[in-house]
């Protein structure tokens, strides 16, 4: 990066990430996005995917360096006023492909939504959900009795993957995250890691009595019946981290907390 980039702000709403804008806005000088060549974003890991999202969105994809002003801030760098230009000089880019989610619904409906994080499908009443799970059109779980199943990114399995206790992948790994939330039948399946041009895919069984719902992130598509999980190369995202704290020495720390 070099210091006459061109910078955006965007902030989350939240009273700490307007406070911590209002101090960037006087000390340095900011473009709006549609004329920038990277984002500064303050807020937590939730504005992060927020901020990722409306980039896919709109098409333009710029690089990220994000603040921490939220809670986890796993996704974010340390909040700190001062150096900035320095700070972005000297920041280590990483490129993440998101995961692509397409859905079919009962009624007919096809939708086409990206996931930084994860892929998950979710019992959306007390029936557990029945689901056949497909890996490159071949049946490795004819019958999963289960709250739900996710697929996650290197960069999104120490979120929702890790509570559920998937694996944690290294950045960089080329795998995703195969994972069972309260899997039933069978009972003793802990999940899978497979390589990230891997295409899976779920039919929800019964999907009247026991309907499911997918939900890419933050996005949730209800009464789902069939719903297929692939990388798509086409839009990769970059993250900027300060050297000295960057996002695989973050998830390689992971590993080790109790």
């Amino acid at each position: 990066m070099t210091q006459d980039v061109g910078r955006a702000l965007v902030a989350s709403p939240t009273p700490a990430a307007k406070a911590a804008e209002d101090r960037l806005r006087a000390a340095y000088d900011f473009v709006p996005v549609e004329q920038a060549d990277m984002v500064i974003a303050l807020g937590g890991d939730g504005f992060m995917l927020q901020t990722l999202h409306s980039m896919l969105e709109g098409r333009r994809i710029l690089p990220v360096f994000g603040m921490n002003l939220g809670t986890v801030g796993f996704l974010m760098n340390e909040w700190r006023l001062e150096r900035l230009e320095q700070r972005i000089e000297a920041a280590k880019p990483f490129k993440v492909n998101p995961l692509r989610m397409t859905v079919d619904t009962v009624d007919g409906e096809r939708f086409s939504i990206p996931a930084i994080n994860e892929v998950s499908l979710l019992r959306e009443t007390r029936q557990t959900a029945k689901l056949e799970v497909k890996v490159n059109d071949r049946a490795v779980l004819p019958e999963l009795v289960c709250d739900g199943v996710l697929v996650a990114t290197p960069a999104g399995s120490t979120a929702y993957n890790l509570s559920a206790h998937g694996p944690i992948l290294p950045l960089g790994s080329a795998l995703v995250a195969l994972t069972p939330i309260s899997p039933f039948r069978p009972r003793r399946w802990r999940g899978a890691i497979l390589p990230e041009n891997t295409v899976i895919q779920f039919s929800v069984l019964d999907p009247v009595k026991r309907p499911v719902s997918a939900v890419a992130d933050q996005r949730e598509v209800r009464d789902v019946s069939q719903v297929e999980v692939k990388i798509d190369r086409t839009t990769p995202l970059t993250l900027l981290f300060d050297p000295e704290h960057t996002l695989d020495d973050r998830i390689a720390a992971e590993q080790f907390i109790a």
